[in-house]
C-alpha cells in the first residue's frame, strides 16, 4: 500500500503466495482511490465465474458494491453499483464493449491471477484491447508464470542475466516470507507409495511400484491405477487422510479435507467411499454444475468433514478452513500444483497446520520440496529437460481443462487397472523428509507416528517433532532386527524377490543421500544410471542394481559429496 500510494502508477504488478491477502490489498487500494476521487468505477477481471462472485461478497464488506452479473455488452447496471466483475474468456468475446465502458469512466482495472491473460492469444489480445484505456491497472497473481512466448499485457519486462526477458513485479511476497509473517500455514506432504499392476491396451499386463524412476508413460499409468476408485490404495489413503482430519480435529474443531479429483465419475466413487469410512456425506462439486458455487461457500460456512471437487477448487476460492487435502488428479503441472496447495496455506490461528497426501510420484514431490521458490514468467525461455520446472505444460493443460467425460472416456481404452496396495512412504516437511526404514503398513503404528502429528504446531516445533518421531521409532527398531532371525540372502531367493529386495535398498539409499545433500530422487537415480550404464532401476537387472548400490555407497563414503 506503501509503495503503491507513493509511486502513484498506472500500472501495478504485485506478485503474493496465495492465501496472503491480495484480494484484500487490491479492494483496499480499490477504497483509498474511489475516496481520493482519482477514480469512478471499478473492473475486476477474475478466471472463474465462482471467483467474480466471491470477489463481489468480499467488495460489498469492503463498502464496494459490485455487480458479478455483469456481461459484456450488456450494457447499464444498476446505479447502486460502483463496478463489475467479468471473467477473462467474457472479456475476449466482446473486449470493444468493455473499452466503451472502460472510456465512459475513471476507471481501476483489477486482473485477478493475471497469468491467466497469456493462456490464450485471444484472452491476451482481449484484455489489452478492452483495458488499454484504464486509469489504473492493477495486476496480481500467487502462481508461478507459465513458460512460453505470449507477453502478458500490462505486464513490464526486463532481460536476466541470460538476456531471455523476465517479468518485472512492482511488489512481490513469497511463501517463505509469508510463512515467517504467520499469515500461512507451514505444509506438511504425506507421501504413499505401493505395487500397482494394471493391464495395457495390447493386453499385457503390467506391475510397478508407484514412486520408482519409471518412464513418463509407466509413471502416468501407474498413477491411474493408484487412484482408480476399485482397487486399494486409493481407499487405504482417503482412511489414512480422515484419520489426519481427526487428529486435526481435536485442535480445529471445524477444520475440512478435500479431495481434488480427475473426472466426476472419479469424484463421486471417492465420495461414496468416504461416506462409507466417516459415516457422513461429503459434498460433491462438479465443475459444470450450475450450484457448484453454492456448495462450496456452503461447505465453506458449516463444519462438515469432508469436499470432493473435479478441478474446481483451483486457485482464488477462499475456503480457509481446509487443512486436510488429498491429491487424487493425474494433473501434475507446476500451476496447478501450486494454485492447488495454494486451498490449504490460508492461516487463521497461529500454529494451523496443513496437511497434503501424495502419490509418491517424483514430480509431485519435487514441487513439494521447492514450494518456497519464487518465479517469474519467461518470454521463450529453451526448454532442454522434462523435468525442468519451466517445461512447457501445453499437453497437460490441455488434459485439465478437456471435458472431464472426455478424458474418462479416453484414459478408460488406454489401459485396465488390475489392482493397487498403498504403503506409507515418507513425510516431506520444509524441504527435508522423515519416514522410517523399510516398508511401512497402512493403519501401522510407525504411519500413526505421522499421522497423529498435533493440529496446533509452530514450524519449529514440527521440524523437532518429525526428528523426533523418526528417531524414537529407529531406537526401538534396532533391537528387534537385532533379535530377528537371520532371512534367507538375496543370493537364495527367487529372480522377482531378489530384484524386488535389491531395488528397495537402492532406493533407501537414493533416499537416504537426498536427506544429506538435498539432491532430488530422480537426480540421484539419473545420475547413477550414467555412471554405472543401464536401464531405469525398474527394470534393471541384479548386477546393474548392486553396482549402482556400491556407488551410493562409494559417493557417502567420500569426505564431501
Amino acid at each position: 500500500m506503501e509503495k503503491y500510494f507513493s509511486e502513484q502508477p498506472r500500472d501495478f504488478l504485485a506478485v503474493a503466495t496465495p492465501g496472503a491477502g491480495k484480494t484484500t490489498f487490491a479492494l483496499s487500494v480499490a477504497a483509498e482511490l474511489l475516496g481520493r476521487r482519482l477514480i469512478d468505477r471499478v473492473t475486476v477481471v477474475a478466471p472463474t465465474e465462482h471467483l467474480k462472485t466471491q470477489w463481489a461478497q468480499a467488495a460489498e464488506r469492503a463498502g464496494i458494491p459490485i455487480d458479478p452479473t455483469y456481461a459484456a455488452g450488456k450494457g447499464r447496471t444498476s446505479q447502486d453499483y460502483v463496478g463489475i466483475a467479468v471473467t477473462y474468456a467474457g472479456v475476449a468475446v466482446n473486449p470493444l464493449a468493455m473499452r466503451i465502458r472502460t472510456e465512459r469512466f475513471k476507471t481501476l482495472v483489477i486482473l485477478d491471477e493475471v497469468h491467466h491473460a497469456g493462456d490464450a492469444l485471444s484472452w491476451g489480445e482481449g484484455v489489452r484491447e478492452a483495458f488499454e484505456p484504464a486509469a489504473r491497472r492493477l495486476a496480481l497473481t500467487g502462481t508461478p508464470f507459465r513458460s512460453d512466448v505470449n507477453p502478458i499485457p500490462f505486464v513490464s519486462y526486463a532481460p536476466g542475466p541470460d538476456g531471455i526477458p523476465r517479468s518485472a513485479a512492482d511488489f512481490t511476497y513469497g511463501y517463505s516470507h509469508a510463512l515467517a509473517d504467520h499469515v500461512v500455514r507451514p505444509v506438511l506432504f504425506l507421501a504413499y507409495s505401493g505395487e500397482m499392476s494394471w493391464r495395457t491396451r495390447a493386453g499385457d499386463e503390467v506391475a510397478a511400484r508407484l514412486g520408482e524412476p519409471l518412464t513418463k508413460d509407466l509413471t502416468n499409468q501407474a498413477l491411474r491405477t493408484a487412484l482408480d476408485p476399485e482397487g486399494s490404495w486409493i481407499p487405504s489413503v482417503l482412511a489414512a487422510a480422515d484419520k489426519r482430519l481427526s487428529e486435526v480435529r481435536r485442535h480445529v474443531p471445524d477444520a475440512g479435507g478435500l479431495v481434488i479429483a480427475t473426472d466426476q465419475d472419479s469424484a463421486r466413487s471417492y465420495a461414496k467411499t468416504l461416506r462409507q469410512i466417516t459415516g457422513e456425506a461429503a459434498t460433491v462439486v462438479l465443475s459444470d454444475e450450475k450450484a457448484a458455487s453454492k456448495k462450496i461457500s456452503a461447505f465453506a460456512a458449516d463444519d462438515s468433514r469432508w469436499m470432493v471437487a473435479v478441478r474446481m477448487v483451483s486457485e482464488g476460492v477462499d475456503v480457509p478452513r481446509l487443512a486436510v487435502g488429498v491429491w487424487a488428479t493425474t494433473t501434475s503441472t507446476p500451476l496447478f500444483f501450486a494454485q492447488a496447495v495454494g486451498r490449504f496455506v490460508r492461516a487463521r490461528t497461529r500454529g494451523e497446520i496443513a496437511s497434503i497426501f501424495l502419490p509418491s510420484v517424483p514430480r509431485l514431490l519435487s514441487f513439494a520440496s521447492e514450494m518456497e521458490v519464487e518465479r517469474d514468467h519467461v518470454l521463450g525461455r529453451k526448454v532442454t529437460d522434462e523435468d525442468d520446472i519451466f517445461a512447457a505444460e501445453d499437453d497437460l493443460l490441455a488434459q485439465a481443462n478437456a471435458s472431464e467425460s472426455a478424458s474418462s472416456e479416453e484414459q478408460s481404452l488406454s489401459f485396465e487397472a488390475i489392482g493397487s496396495e498403498a504403503r506409507f512412504d515418507h513425510v516431506l516437511y520444509d524441504g527435508a523428509t522423515f519416514g522410517h526404514e523399510g516398508e511401512v503398513q497402512v493403519g501401522s503404528e510407525e504411519e500413526m507416528d505421522f499421522l497423529g502429528i498435533p493440529g496446533l504446531l509452530e514450524p519449529g516445533q514440527m521440524r523437532d517433532l518429525l526428528r523426533q518421531r523418526q528417531s524414537d521409532r529407529a531406537r526401538k527398531q534396532k533391537p528387534a532386527a537385532a533379535a530377528a532371525t537371520p532371512g534367507p540372502s538375496v543370493e537364495q531367493v527367487s529372480t522377482h524377490e531378489q530384484l524386488a529386495v535389491l531395488r528397495r535398498e537402492l532406493n533407501g539409499l537414493v533416499a537416504a543421500w537426498f536427506h544429506r545433500t538435498g539432491q532430488a530422487h530422480g537426480i540421484t537415480h539419473a545420475a547413477l544410471r550414467k555412471e554405472c550404464g543401464g536401464p531405469a532401476a525398474a527394470i534393471a537387472n541384479a548386477e546393474q542394481l548392486r553396482a549402482r548400490i556400491d556407488r551410493v555407497r562409494e559417493w557417502a563414503a567420500r569426505k564431501s559429496g
